[in-house]
């Protein structure tokens, strides 16, 4: 059995981004940019307006003739000379000889004759060419998460594709002759799997939406038999129970039939001590406790980081940071604790139903506190470190 820290340890080894791949700005939501990108052009591409009115040459006048309109996508460049304005609308080209805009609410016209009431400052409501960015410069950097205004601003300078972090294929496997899935009805001894869905939907947060799900018999050629599917199928692998050492616990046999290697089995923590990780030819496998609370508990500190570094995140770790425990927090066990809690305005509170079968205290945490394995109590006042769940 190794500690939390010898875990994370090893999880580091394996926090690499995946391979690269170019794909259409529509299909990239979420994804992270893998290569800077540089713009091909000036935004905007010439002197343009942001507003209605008339663009003129300043030079402390107010009375111009009108001798012109420019509408917004008119590539014509009307020629001006001092005492003369075009009309122009929002998003036109600047006229070369132009240096201002004056807001049409700030005139008066009578036929060609434009008469200025508030003079504007010299280039006011003018877009100068490449104002938000140049040709050649760094339009957004690699790493960068691609939301929906990053992806507007791509389009705006005219790319149709943009290199992204493949993402993993992931397959979870759920063990367990007692679980029926939601719909079905209960019979004596069963209960309800929520484990699939909570994963899948741990996964799908993060934007993986290529999820196999696969319910699996408790039986040793069963599991042996989906292990090696999966393997041909997924790059990441989540079992979900069948990992500790009870009579029908086939997943540590079946991983080793499969030639899976294991990186570690078992880490000094509560909940979620009998974690198994392991990898085959760069596909990475983690049997994970069947009790909800372990699995997912397990899935925030060790399966997280690595799909996010996988999909090209630099920081794949969830955030921590540090609160003052109102009341005392008791270690008995020795082991590295995480306890589901709540944190507010500096104040971290523990909850009640800590059991790792009980997911109802996990509905309510936004935070996992931590108490090491070394540290036997964390008093009323103390500072204790958590894990930013939201």
């Amino acid at each position: 059995m190794i500690s939390v820290s010898e875990a994370i340890q090893h999880i580091e080894n394996y926090c690499q981004p995946n391979k690269i791949i170019e794909k259409p700005i529509q299909e990239v939501l979420g994804l992270v940019l893998a290569e800077a990108i540089v713009s091909p052009i000036n935004m905007p591409p010439f002197k343009q307006s942001s507003m209605d009115g008339y663009a003129f040459i300043h030079n402390e006048i107010s009375s111009f003739t009108v001798v012109g309109e420019v509408q917004a996508g008119d590539s014509k460049n009307v020629v001006l000379q001092e005492g003369e304005a075009v009309r122009i609308f929002t998003g036109a080209r600047v006229p070369d000889q132009a240096d201002t805009v004056v807001m049409q609410e700030h005139t008066s016209v009578e036929g060609d004759q434009l008469t200025i009431n508030e003079l504007p400052k010299k280039s006011s409501n003018v877009r100068p060419l490449g104002e938000q960015i140049k040709t050649g410069a760094i339009a957004l950097e690699e790493g960068t998460v691609l939301n929906e205004a990053a992806i507007g601003f791509i389009a705006g300078l005219g790319l149709s594709t943009v290199k992204v972090y493949q993402k993993p294929k992931v397959s979870i496997l759920i063990t367990g002759n007692e679980l029926k899935a939601v719909g079905e009805v209960l019979e004596e001894g069963q209960v309800y799997d929520s484990n699939s869905i909570t994963l899948q939907l741990a996964l799908h947060r993060l934007g993986i939406d290529e999820v196999e799900i696969v319910k699996v018999e408790d039986t040793f050629e069963a599991t042996k038999t989906a292990i090696k599917n999966q393997l041909d199928f997924a790059d990441v692998i989540l079992v979900s129970g069948g990992i500790s050492v009870g009579d029908y616990d086939f997943v540590k046999r079946g991983l080793e039939e499969n030639n899976v290697s294991e990186v570690f089995y078992k880490v000094n923590q509560k909940p979620g001590k009998p974690l198994w990780f392991g990898e085959k030819e760069e596909k990475l496998v983690f049997a994970l406790p069947g009790n909800p609370a372990s699995s997912l508990s397990c899935f925030y500190s060790y399966v997280l980081p690595v799909i996010k570094a996988q999909l090209g995140y630099k920081d794949y770790h969830l955030p921590r940071s540090t609160a003052k425990a109102t009341n005392d927090i008791k270690n008995a066990f020795g082991k590295t604790l995480f306890l589901k809690g709540i944190i507010e305005n500096g104040q971290a509170t523990q909850l009640t139903g800590q059991a790792s079968s009980m997911l109802k205290s996990f509905a309510v945490a936004n935070g996992l506190l931590i108490v090491p394995e070394d540290v036997q109590e964390i008093k009323k006042g103390e500072e204790i470190t958590y894990i930013k769940l939201s």
